[in-house]
C-alpha cells in the first residue's frame, strides 16, 4: 500500500478533537432550532432568555446573564432588541437603581405555549431516548461545570 493511499484513510486530526465534536454539534443543533424560531421572530439567544423569564419573570440583568454564563455588556444589546421587539420590557430597580429589571411583555409571556412545540420538535430531531437525552444533559453539563472551574 502506498504512502498516500494510507494517510488517506487517516481521520483527520480536527475530528479527533472533542472540542470539535462540541462545537459542530453545537451548530448542529443551532441549524434545528433555526427554522422553528424564526416562526417566532426570535433567535436562539432570545429563546434561551425568555425561557428563563417563563420559569421566573422579572430577573435583573446579572440574574440572567449569570445561569446563560453571559455578561452584562454582551446581554445587555440582546435584551434592547427584544424591548424593541415588544417581547420585554426593561426598567431599574426600585430598590436599587444600578439594576436593570427585565420583565415579560404579554406577547412575551404568549410565546411560551408555542414553545412546548419547539422543545418537542428539537427532541424528535435527536432520535434519542428521553434517558439518553437525559444522560447526554447531565453528562455535558458536567463536562462544562469541570471546564468553567477550570477556565477561572
Amino acid at each position: 500500500m502506498s504512502k498516500n493511499k494510507t494517510a488517506s484513510r487517516r481521520v483527520p486530526v480536527l475530528q479527533e478533537q472533542l472540542c470539535f465534536a462540541l462545537y459542530s454539534a453545537s451548530l448542529a443543533m443551532t441549524k434545528v432550532y433555526r427554522p422553528l424560531l424564526q416562526e417566532l421572530g426570535i433567535t436562539y439567544p432570545q429563546y434561551l432568555v425568555l425561557m428563563l423569564l417563563w420559569e421566573q419573570d422579572e430577573r435583573t440583568v446579572s440574574e440572567l446573564g449569570e445561569p446563560l454564563l453571559l455578561d452584562s455588556a454582551t446581554l445587555t444589546p440582546l435584551l434592547k432588541r427584544m424591548e424593541a421587539a415588544g417581547l420585554v420590557t426593561r426598567s431599574r430597580s426600585r430598590s436599587d437603581e444600578r439594576q436593570v429589571v427585565i420583565g415579560l411583555t404579554d406577547e412575551g409571556a404568549a410565546m411560551k405555549e408555542h414553545a412546548k412545540r419547539i422543545m418537542a420538535a428539537v427532541i424528535d430531531a435527536t432520535g434519542c431516548s428521553n434517558a439518553e437525552l437525559a444522560q447526554m444533559k447531565n453528562d455535558l453539563i458536567a463536562l462544562r461545570d469541570r471546564l468553567v472551574a477550570q477556565a477561572q
